[in-house]
């Protein structure tokens, strides 16, 4: 076995060092038993700085699993040859199938764990990811005083090459523009630099105040080693990092791993059928609600949806190619029709549309459905029994909301789903500081009419948690406030919320430490358009590129009126496809199938912590086991085929390039055994 093995390595050090060989294959001709074991994780050396950690949040919210070495941990494991690699069953194995560095050699050149790691990769054809380093020759490049440069990048526009598109960054349309948000800010710093012999450029710019183009991310391929070489600086939430982030993942794992991602934007429009409360300029707070002083609502003209609205959204979907998802109070709806005559042409109009939006149950009339809320004092707090227990609305209340506006669907003929939920306001679930913990009514009644996800609020709970036998769905709120109808109004109560007492506001911005103050109001004529629309979508794009699949939501009041909610989820739409190619479409699930993605993502992220899953490539065969009933994700590329009892299918369904799947061993195999093209 000690002749074939250094066989292997002779012939696979050759091989690389002529740039045919990827991770985990061998010389062809070779023998079976000389090809190596592959392990599907990652060795991510960390020296604390952003690159590294942003590479390896990519990682870990891809799903593939890793090993992280802290440089600045005095009691690390040291790399060595034993570290790296070993035998099984007397076959060699390499326990990383790409390496994460801070650098080309954060160890030191020349040190015994340098030596060891550029051993090791070339041995196995391991390939290595420079997180941030600067030009020079020793990763393939000229120095900046060689034609090149090296400055502030912010605003610049840097394009994918040929080579990049013809490979790891195909699923980006060309060109993208560094983030510019701070003027008088330095976001991003990078050196911009010419090729040397051996590098191949991914993604460049032109040289600022030169000629020609240089090169901020390449491959560089010298030694028997490759080496993908990253010239600026960043962090995991700048975009120039998100877009490029899969590309970087897919080169380091040759687009063989475990994780997959996809891109996506849904959005819920609550409250359709009823009517919402309007934002008083002069108060600055929604008369009717119970804490804002002298205003009853009465008088007031609420902000709802008309026939004109509606018809809009249908042709505003057609145009855009994007179904939102309507969730519903028929019971509003009901009430509103009874008041105006017995008509109402919103009704009628979203009714003759049914079939173009999805729906979802909001309960039939909103109310409040956690515990009985005591508004005598501001802020409001839990009405109290007799016995000074807490008073909830009960289980048959509960379940008589859900059920009666799921019936009120049933007989329109509405495409609803009985297992999807979103309550008003979220109520029910807990509720800080007044309700700590969720209404004890409530898991009781979604068993009754058959919920089994529930949406919850993200910005209070980001994380999945069960409610009796259903989950929860975490929404991201969209700053479109539910009480506006105008932009007018849209940027008054933003400026009181976002501008300094001393500037007329409410000064929650001054208290907050999690927030920042407005520099000075906006313009109630144009603040909405030129500040808040581009802010919020790039906030939506940016949970989409992070490949956060929770969906965002607003309200029905951001249909009329004004229609504000439009210009945001164009930006959005137009945003995405002028960056990403069509192999790479924006996806939109539904509010079950969210749930489930979550779902999933937490189940695989245990699985990988509690060490039950093992995953490896011998040649074109990749091979994983985890728990019982386990959804695995896998990526692969195209022309992967599952192995079944017999024969094979057809692995997976194309995105980016790839193919990827959740998915389980075939029946009757304890295993997951792909064939790679």
């Amino acid at each position: 076995m000690a002749q074939r093995a250094r066989r292997w390595r002779e012939t696979a050090a050759a091989v690389t060092a002529a740039g045919l060989i990827t991770a985990g294959a061998t010389a062809p001709g070779a023998a079976a038993a000389e090809d190596p074991r592959i392990d599907l994780k990652v060795l991510v050396v960390d020296n604390g700085d952003s690159p590294v950690r942003a590479v390896t949040a990519q990682l870990r919210s891809t799903g593939i699993p890793y090993t992280t070495v802290d440089l600045n941990d005095t009691g690390r494991p040291r790399i060595t040859e034993s570290f790296l690699s070993d035998t099984v069953n007397g076959r060699p194995r390499a326990k990383y199938q790409g390496v994460v560095l801070p650098n080309e050699a954060p160890f030191g050149a020349g040190s015994a764990e340098q030596t060891a790691l550029e051993t090791y990769e070339k041995t196995f054809g391991i390939p290595q990811v420079d997180a941030y380093t600067w030009a020079h020759p020793e990763v393939g490049l000229d120095y900046t005083s060689e034609g090149g440069w090296a400055g502030t990048l912010d605003g610049r526009e840097a394009s994918v090459t040929a080579a990049g598109k013809a490979r790891w960054f195909g699923y980006l349309d060309g060109a993208f523009r560094f983030e510019d948000n701070a003027p008088g800010v330095q976001e991003s710093y990078g050196y911009v630099a010419r090729p040397r012999a051996g590098y191949t450029s991914y993604v460049d710019i032109p040289v600022p105040g030169g000629t020609g183009r240089g090169s901020l991310v390449g491959e560089y391929a010298h030694d028997g080693r490759r080496e993908l070489v990253v010239t600026f600086a960043y962090n995991g939430n700048q975009q120039q990092f998100r877009l490029l982030a899969r590309g970087v993942v897919e080169w380091l794992t040759q687009g063989v791993h475990l994780g997959q991602t996809r891109n996506s934007f849904a959005v819920h429009v609550d409250d359709v059928f009823a009517p919402d409360s309007r934002w008083d300029t002069e108060r600055n707070c929604t008369p009717g609600d119970f804490d804002c002083a002298g205003g009853d609502g009465e008088g007031t003209t609420p902000i709802r949806m008309t026939a004109e609205d509606a018809a809009y959204a249908a042709q505003w979907q057609r145009e855009h190619g994007f179904t939102m998802d309507m969730v519903y109070n028929a019971g509003s709806g009901e009430e509103w029709k009874t008041g105006h005559g017995g008509a109402d042409a919103l009704t009628d109009r979203l009714l003759a549309d049914k079939a173009q939006y999805r729906w979802v149950n909001h309960t039939y009339t909103h109310p409040f459905l956690g515990c009985v809320q005591d508004t005598s004092s501001v802020p409001w707090s839990c009405a109290k029994n007799a016995d000074g227990s807490t008073r909830y609305m009960s289980r048959a209340e509960i379940a008589a909301q859900i059920r009666d506006n799921h019936d009120w669907a049933v007989s329109k003929g509405l495409p609803v789903d009985r297992t999807e939920l979103v309550t008003g306001e979220h109520s029910g679930l807990k509720t800080l500081p007044q309700q700590p913990a969720d209404n004890p009514n409530l898991a009781g009644a979604l068993a009754d009419t058959g919920i089994r996800w529930i949406a919850s609020d993200n910005s209070r709970e980001p994380e999945q948690r069960a409610v009796g036998n259903a989950l929860t769905v975490p929404r991201h709120p969209m700053n479109v406030y539910y009480n506006v109808g105008t932009a007018a109004e849209m940027a008054d109560e933003y400026n009181w919320v976002y501008t300094s007492r001393a500037d007329g506001g409410s000064g929650v911005c001054e208290d907050n430490p999690t927030s920042t103050c407005l520099d000075e109001p906006l313009d109630p004529d144009t603040g909405y358009a030129e500040h808040i629309v581009p802010q919020e979508a790039r906030t939506a794009l940016g949970h989409v590129l992070a490949g956060d699949p929770r969906p965002h939501y607003a309200h029905q009041s951001n249909l009329a009126e004004d229609r504000l909610l439009y210009p945001v989820m164009e930006q959005v739409l137009a945003d995405y496809r002028a960056l990403f190619a069509g192999n790479t479409p924006l996806e939109n699930p539904r509010h079950s199938a969210i749930g489930t993605e979550v779902q999933r993502r937490a189940a695989w992220q245990t699985a990988l912590a509690n060490g039950s899953v093992t995953a490896y490539r011998i040649g074109d065969t990749v091979t994983v086991t985890a728990p019982s009933g386990t959804q695995i994700p896998v990526t692969a590329p195209e022309g992967t085929q599952k192995q079944q009892l017999l024969g094979t299918t057809a692995f997976g369904t194309p995105y980016a390039g790839a193919r990827s799947a959740w998915t389980t061993p075939a029946a009757l195999q304890s295993a997951l055994t792909l064939k790679l093209p």
